[in-house]
């Protein structure tokens, strides 16, 4: 937990980020700084996006993806999942 809250820290310190959201893979929000209202639909295209990879290739696992706008960059970090967890 520690770590986690270091590496926020570094994220938030940079002068282009606008804000921070952490969920965990119940999409209960354990930090959030800005956008609330994203966090669910983030959860959403995580789970999306990790299906996807796994539809490509059983044996690899998302763990990071960028989203870009013309306007801003969306950079998600998807996580570690557990062997046996499975989204639908």
């Amino acid at each position: 937990e520690a770590e986690t809250e270091e590496t926020l820290a570094r994220i938030q310190a940079q002068k282009s980020v606008i804000g921070t959201i952490l969920v965990n893979s119940k999409d209960k929000k354990i930090i959030y700084l800005l956008y609330i209202q994203y966090a669910g639909q983030l959860h959403q295209l995580i789970t999306v996006t990790r299906n996807t990879v796994r539809e490509i290739d059983p044996q690899n696992q998302l763990t990071f993806f960028l989203i870009r706008s013309k306007k801003h960059e969306i950079m998600i970090g998807a996580g570690k999942m557990e062997e046996n967890q499975y989204y639908n």
